[in-house]
C-alpha cells in the first residue's frame, strides 16, 4: 500500500508538472530553422501555421509590411478600423510567434468587446485619447484612460475593448506574441453564429423576450462593421 500510495504521489507531482509546463509555453511553438517565410500559395496545406517558402526564393521583402503607414477610413457604424500585420498580410513572421495591427478611431469610434485566444496584446497609442479595458475571469474591469505615449497590456483570452473618448482621431499599433491572434468579436459570435445559437439559449441567456432578442439581433446586422481580417 505504501508503494502504491507513493506511485499515486508520484504521478499526481508529474501531472502537475506537465501541467505547469504546458501553461508556460501555451504560446507559438519556437522556430526549428532561422525563419519560414510563409508559402501562401499553399494555404490549402493543412499544418500549425503555414508552409515555409524555399529558403532560396526568400528575399529582403518578405520581411518588410508596410501596411501601417496609411490610416483606413473609419466611415462605419462603430467609427473603427484595423490593418492586420499577421502572417496572412506580412508572411515573414511566420513561425516567429509575433504580429502587429494598426487600429484607426473616428471621435466616440469603438473596437467592441472581443478576445484573441492565441495572444497578449500590448497597446500603444500614437495619437489621441481612448479608453481601454479588460475583464478578468471574476468579471472584474481593469479600465483606464490612455493618453498619446500610453501604453497597456490586454492579457490573453480576456474579454476587452478600446473606445476613442476624446474629440478627435486616435490611432493605436498594437502587438501580440502570435503570428496569428484570431479575434472573436463578442457580439458577432453570438448573434451571428453559423448556424445560429438556437432562440431560447439566447433569451434566457440576456433575459429578453423574443423581440427583443430579435432587436438585439437586428442591431448587429443592419449596417456592416470593419472586417478584422485575422486581427
Amino acid at each position: 500500500m505504501k508503494t502504491s500510495s507513493t506511485m499515486i504521489k508520484a504521478s499526481l507531482s508529474c501531472i502537475l508538472w506537465l501541467s505547469i509546463m504546458v501553461a508556460i509555453n501555451a504560446s507559438d511553438p519556437d522556430p526549428l530553422q532561422d525563419f519560414c517565410v510563409a508559402d501562401t500559395a499553399e494555404a490549402n496545406v493543412k499544418i500549425n501555421g503555414f508552409v515555409c517558402k524555399d529558403p532560396k526564393e526568400v528575399n529582403a521583402s518578405d520581411f518588410l509590411f508596410r501596411g501601417l503607414s496609411n490610416p483606413l477610413s473609419t466611415n462605419n457604424n462603430l467609427g473603427f478600423n484595423i490593418t492586420a500585420g499577421n502572417v496572412v498580410n506580412f508572411p515573414g513572421v511566420n513561425t516567429l510567434g509575433i504580429s502587429i495591427n494598426r487600429g484607426e478611431f473616428a471621435p466616440g469610434g469603438l473596437n467592441p468587446p472581443h478576445i484573441h485566444p492565441r495572444a497578449t496584446e500590448i497597446i500603444f497609442l500614437m495619437e489621441g485619447t481612448i479608453l481601454v479595458g479588460f475583464i478578468s475571469t471574476d468579471n472584474l474591469l481593469f479600465s483606464q484612460k490612455l493618453e498619446k505615449g500610453d501604453v497597456f497590456v490586454i492579457p490573453r483570452g480576456l474579454v476587452h475593448f478600446q473606445q476613442n473618448v476624446g474629440a478627435s482621431y486616435a490611432s493605436t499599433i498594437t502587438a501580440f506574441n502570435s503570428q496569428m491572434p484570431g479575434v472573436q468579436v463578442i457580439a458577432s459570435a453570438l448573434f451571428g453564429a453559423n448556424p445560429s445559437i438556437p432562440q431560447d439559449v439566447l433569451t434566457k441567456a440576456f433575459n429578453v423576450n423574443d423581440e427583443q432578442l430579435k432587436e438585439l439581433i437586428s442591431g448587429q446586422t443592419t449596417a456592416p462593421a470593419p472586417a478584422p481580417v485575422g486581427q
